[in-house]
């Protein structure tokens, strides 16, 4: 409520530049073709109630990359990490959401920034300041670990559209490989992503069915504002993959070259349009990340309610992990068949949205390291290198499933990676964002540098401490 409050009172201070000035534009045209006369408290009552219509739009026209990021953030190896982690330790790691929430705003406003700052992708800014060792290091650890969530989200997207068709597994790992293909080479990815949206919406079955599945909300509190902390290797490496599934490396560079784009496209890169565009940026990318931990806080804790209550603690099929949102439909006739029918919607709607986001941001990097033409606005013909990464990177991950690893576990070890790989990313992202010779004046202000800071070492901590609980278990 307080993130919501804070938002709006940001809006309502937005003074209308780029984008937000055809907003007021329109309005004006509006006002002088009125053919209503008008007296004086009519024109200020109308004016009045016009007021809230135009602060929306103003919000509305500078949502974007932010926006896109937070709904993709809930991918299907997200959503699995988090069922896992409501089935496993009940509301025990519910507190992580709102630990996280101001961390996941600070590092995506972080890299964010450095793309409008210096005009150029995170991958150019790192070849240009830094050497090669840092350069093929970090490109080649966020190949990696794309290249193996996008497997695995394929997988999981398999495994989901067998609860509604019963086919063999590869085939629907195939059939969503090749239409993840189609749609990126064929169609502009902000033409149909607004599409594939609407499948996400539901995921707000999870919103609903905490409210119907929780008896007792002052233990649900209590979870969350007196967090507790267990040194097993378990429960640690459940909190890496909730923390790397959240705090993603995909995400740092996506955003990053999307909010590049956008810019270059509306001409927009300039000295002089960079506080309106840092600005924006905070208001998309804010409103973007609260909508996700919504979603994340709402899988954690009706998951925790539903499936860890009744003995469910280790999800090993997505008919398990479906089972969440039976409260939801118990009052209907096959209510299972209802549960896994929602479920499959959400996994294969985030799944179409976060599989070309993997794809992209490794060749968004890769092509950025050797100085080549990137853009999804770009014709296959226009940027052959660009569009090659990207089916390579896709045929790469959807060959893993040839390895029959168990999907359901292969989710929440590609999330356990994610968090491995970040801690160095956040690093060097907090290194560039400092650097007055490399972000002129708009480096990091000393808040964000703490949050940033804060978030290096929480991630890094977790990683060392599931190191150490792995190796030297309690006895």
């Amino acid at each position: 409520s307080f993130a919501l409050i804070y938002t709006y009172l940001k809006i309502s201070m937005i003074r209308p530049s780029g984008r937000l000035a055809n907003v007021r534009a329109h309005a004006g045209i509006f006002e002088r073709s009125s053919p209503i006369p008008s007296t004086p408290s009519m024109g200020a009552g109308m004016k009045a109630a016009r007021l809230p219509a135009k602060r929306l739009r103003r919000f509305l026209a500078v949502l974007g990359p932010g926006i896109v990021t937070g709904a993709a953030d809930d991918d299907p190896s997200g959503i699995f990490t988090y069922s896992q982690s409501g089935a496993q330790f009940g509301l025990g790691q519910l507190w992580t959401v709102l630990f996280m929430l101001p961390l996941l705003i600070g590092v995506q406003e972080m890299a964010t920034r450095i793309a409008i700052a210096t005009n150029q992708g995170i991958a150019t800014v790192i070849r240009k300041n830094y050497s090669k060792v840092w350069l093929y290091g970090i490109v080649g650890l966020l190949v990696l670990t794309n290249t193996i969530n996008l497997g695995a989200d394929l997988g999981a997207m398999a495994e989901s559209s067998r609860l509604l068709v019963n086919l063999p597994y590869i085939p629907y790992v195939l059939i969503f490989g090749v239409a993840g293909l189609l749609l990126e080479i064929l169609l502009p990815y902000r033409r149909y992503a607004p599409y594939l949206k609407i499948l996400t919406v539901s995921l707000l079955a999870y919103f609903i069915t905490g409210f119907i599945a929780t008896q007792n909300w002052r233990r649900v509190f209590r979870a969350v504002f007196l967090p507790q902390i267990h040194f097993d290797f378990q429960f640690l490496m459940i909190l890496v993959g909730v923390l790397g599934t959240t705090i993603s490396p995909y995400m740092f560079f996506w955003q990053a070259a999307q909010q590049r784009e956008e810019d270059q496209e509306s001409g927009k890169t300039g000295k002089g349009f960079i506080p309106g565009l840092i600005r924006d940026m905070r208001i998309d990318t804010f409103t973007g990340m609260i909508f996700s931990q919504i979603a994340t806080w709402f899988i954690i804790l009706t998951t925790g309610e539903v499936l860890y209550t009744h003995g469910v603690h280790t999800i090993r099929s997505a008919a398990q992990a479906a089972a969440a949102l039976e409260p939801l439909v118990q009052r209907f006739p096959h209510s299972g068949k209802i549960s896994e029918l929602l479920f499959a919607l959400g996994i294969l709607g985030t799944g179409l949205l976060a599989v070309p986001i993997f794809a992209a941001s490794s060749a968004y990097a890769i092509c950025d390291s050797f100085g080549w033409r990137d853009s999804l606005a770009l014709r296959p013909r226009q940027a052959r290198v660009f569009y090659g990464v990207i089916v390579a990177g896709t045929a790469i991950g959807a060959s893993l499933n040839y390895l029959r690893i168990d999907p359901i576990r292969a989710l929440i070890y590609a999330a356990v990676l994610n968090g491995a790989a970040a801690p160095p990313m956040i690093f060097l992202l907090i290194r560039i964002a400092g650097k007055k010779e490399i972000m002129g004046s708009y480096t990091s202000g000393a808040a964000s540098k703490i949050f940033n800071w804060i978030t290096f070492a929480c991630m890094t901590a977790a990683v060392v401490l599931a190191g150490y609980a792995f190796l030297f278990p309690a006895r």
